[in-house]
């Protein structure tokens, strides 16, 4: 009792761990992002409110992500490792990420809904960390969202498109609060310095364009189109078009598809492939250092805009024209039609005419980036004021 009294007790951070559950550990650059992203938000905004989160992440190569991350990881598939992760939490994150959606398979919204019901069955607080909900095709999967996101403590999600199938689903619009992707908040690394200054003198008068391509098309033609428009710019005007696979090793194999089609470049022109590794903010420095990026992964676009770099989306997925909706732009093409000439026309005047484009949305990307705060903020404050002693149940 007397150790309780100390002076100096009160100004002890409180330590609560939470577990976060997402699609971890399974080397997608986007998704490693996010937790990143996340990790740092709530670390900061702990830190404000005098509470200490610890992470326990759930992830299929545990070992990889305490060592990417220095976090506890427990395997996201083994039940009884969960359950007592949960069980000696204070609570459980689920996001971000577009969790909750049917389109890779039947399997994906019971899992996630299942962790969640699992916490809430354990008498956890749960929160939804700014997911991006749908596609949801099976009708049968509505009730299994609408359950435990009835019953989660904060709910936030990405977009509005995400807030209105929860409205439809059933879920109570006055509890969703619509924010950005996590990732629109994350840091280079330390010590790195942004874009140009980066970059070796003597390259800096050619411009990059980043290039972040997956494999979507049974078919190949979506990425064929990709080829063409990418060879009639490098003919056009001399580019050094550097490509970034976000989830190796699909996308290197993409990469190398892509570039082995190009053909005969024009005068100073070039193609090479970026190796940032795993760490998502080493790929973030990369896209810093890129002149435009030409993107079909919504992360390399989200990364794009962190970092104020100009960005052309190509659109495989609603999730694409609803970023690029709230940075106030339209995808160029989608992977049924690219128009070459088109490409050619906008990617030249990005090159050409940078500070424009900065200017004209400056304001929209600064926002997104307060506004990515804003989960981690809430659920610090709703950590801080839970005292049930839930690790008891």
């Amino acid at each position: 009792m007397g150790a309780s009294l100390h002076p100096d007790a009160q100004v002890q951070p409180e330590v609560k761990r939470v577990v976060i559950s997402g699609y971890y550990g399974f080397h997608n650059s986007g998704d490693e992002a996010v937790l990143k992203s996340m990790l740092f938000a709530l670390e900061e905004e702990g830190r404000q409110q005098g509470v200490r989160i610890v992470p326990v992440v759930l992830s299929i190569d545990p070992a990889w992500t305490t060592r990417m991350y220095g976090v506890e990881a427990v395997h996201r598939m083994r039940l009884t490792e969960v359950i007592r992760a949960i069980r000696s939490s204070d609570g459980l994150i689920s996001g971000g990420g577009s969790l909750l959606q049917d389109a890779t398979g039947a399997l994906t919204i019971p899992y996630y809904t299942g962790v969640l019901k699992l916490a809430q069955l354990l008498r956890k607080p749960t929160f939804i960390y700014a997911q991006g909900i749908g596609p949801v095709n099976r009708r049968w999967m509505d009730p299994l969202i609408r359950g435990v996101m009835r019953r989660s403590a904060y709910v936030s999600v990405r977009d509005a498109e995400s807030a209105a199938l929860l409205g439809r689903i059933g879920v109570p619009a006055e509890r969703i609060d619509v924010v950005p992707d996590p990732v629109m908040g994350m840091p280079l690394p330390a010590g790195a310095v942004q874009g140009d200054a980066s970059r070796d003198s003597a390259d800096s008068a050619v411009p990059v364009v980043g290039v972040s391509l997956r494999h979507w098309r049974k078919d190949e033609a979506d990425l064929a189109r990709a080829v063409e428009a990418l060879g009639a710019l490098a003919r056009s005007r001399a580019v050094r078009l550097r490509f970034l696979p976000f989830h190796t090793p699909s996308d290197v194999e993409t990469s190398q598809w892509v570039m082995e089609r190009l053909g005969d470049l024009g005068p100073g022109s070039s193609a090479e492939m970026a190796a940032p590794g795993d760490d998502p903010q080493l790929m973030l420095q990369a896209v810093s250092e890129c002149d435009l990026l030409f993107g079909m992964r919504l992360h390399a676009l989200i990364y794009a805009a962190n970092q104020s770099v100009p960005m052309i989306g190509l659109s495989y997925d609603p999730k694409i024209d609803q970023f690029l909706k709230r940075v106030g732009l339209e995808a160029i093409g989608t992977t049924e039609q690219l128009d070459a000439a088109a490409f050619v026309a906008e990617a030249c005047r990005l090159i050409d005419r940078r500070e424009e484009w900065l200017a004209e949305h400056k304001a929209a990307i600064g926002q997104l980036k307060t506004e990515a705060k804003r989960p981690a903020k809430q659920i610090a404050s709703l950590l801080r004021h839970n005292n049930r002693g839930d690790k008891r149940t």
